[in-house]
């Protein structure tokens, strides 16, 4: 593997758990799998805990006179009430309203940020941005690498290694905790739909200790190692800069326009552009899609989509797919255009093994079975 592609501090400790394949996000290497099959990982996340690492959701950080204000610039969040301890999730757009990531910012003090960054190159867009406008601020990639504990028992785990007071946090908010002779920001977050906590462990030699801690804690709570599970990112509609979305789409389409803010209290790059898609409609929008046939291959490559019985009419395409076991059918992500993303809508999809699979559309997250 070339050294151009980063190791984490936990690298050694996943490889030696038998990691069974990377991705490479953020130039950094992601674990993407360990257990037997996707399902019987998402089974293990559904009622035990597990161990991410995650140190490709690399952190942006804007420190100085300036730091607030290039946040505010970079995303239609409003951020002005914003409390020192809270995550927020953010997109950010450029100067025609695309999505150019949609990280959580983390307010660490009046002057100083973390965006903790999906795939995309943010650094150097801050920089940019930063230098251009002549602004009193410091852009920098910290030494800061994120370790998730994810699932029903992560709480229990935490509260083992770091006291009881862990467990107070609520939902999207962080703190500063011992480990050793350290402090380390800890959140309540997660990329899943189960109960979860961030470590963003500073100090990279730390993270062998860190590792060993949470592991040999976990025993007694069924710990494995893990790593995003796409069955569960699909069924709580978690979405995935590059393949859900990409500067080519604006937040409306994305479902995020409860994050911009366009009465003109906020001065963001984009919002002239992101008022006039609003004013003009949108042309598509982020739905979920419930589909037949038997478990379906990996989307690779966009499915098309089209209104079943009108094949010469593409309505838009799967970028991520999957068998749920819990709804005993395949379930999807997709963009649906104008008109055809109402709920109940049946689709015929034809996926990368060109089977023919008759669905509907669904709202996200997926309704819940019986509903």
């Amino acid at each position: 593997m070339s050294r151009r592609i980063r190791r984490t501090p936990y690298t050694d400790k996943v490889e030696a758990c038998g990691v069974r394949g990377f991705s490479v996000v953020n130039h950094m290497l992601l674990p993407k799998a360990f257990q037997p099959s996707i399902e019987d990982d998402y089974w293990h996340l559904s009622e035990h805990v597990q161990l991410w690492d995650v140190s490709c959701q690399r952190q942006v950080e804007l420190r100085g006179k300036d730091a607030a204000r290039l946040a505010q610039w970079m995303t239609p969040r409003d951020l002005k009430n914003t409390e020192i301890g809270q995550c927020l999730y953010v997109p950010l757009v450029d100067e025609s309203g695309g999505m150019v990531n949609d990280p959580i910012l983390l307010k660490l003090g009046h002057d100083h940020f973390w965006l903790s960054i999906a795939d995309s190159d943010v650094l150097l867009w801050a920089k940019g941005l930063a230098l251009g406008a002549g602004l009193d601020v410091s852009v920098r990639e910290p030494d800061v690498s994120p370790l998730a504990v994810q699932g029903p028992k992560a709480q229990s785990l935490m509260e083992l290694v770091f006291g009881a007071a862990i467990g107070e946090l609520k939902f999207f908010r962080f703190g500063r905790f011992a480990f050793g002779n350290s402090e380390q920001i800890i959140a309540r977050s997660g990329y899943s739909k189960q109960d979860g906590f961030e470590i963003y462990l500073n100090n990279s030699d730390l993270g062998a200790t860190l590792w060993d801690t949470l592991w040999e804690a976990g025993q007694e709570f069924n710990i494995t190692p893990g790593c995003p599970n796409l069955i569960d990112r699909v069924e709580a509609g978690l979405l995935s800069y590059g393949n859900e979305m990409t500067r080519a789409n604006n937040p409306f389409e994305c479902g995020l326009r409860r994050y911009c803010e366009l009465d003109g209290s906020v001065d963001f790059i984009g919002r002239d552009a992101l008022v006039q898609i609003e004013r003009n409609g949108v042309e598509r929008l982020i739905r979920g899609v419930l589909f037949d046939g038997g478990p379906c291959p990996p989307c690779a490559k966009p499915w098309p989509v089209n209104p079943r019985g009108r094949d010469e009419i593409r309505i838009g395409q799967v970028t991520t797919a999957a068998y749920s076991p819990r709804y005993q059918r395949n379930i999807g992500l997709t963009m649906i255009e104008r008109g055809y993303w109402d709920a109940g809508q049946e689709v015929m999809i034809t996926s990368g093994d060109g089977e023919r699979r008759t669905g509907e559309v669904t709202p996200l997250p997926f309704p819940a079975i019986g509903a």
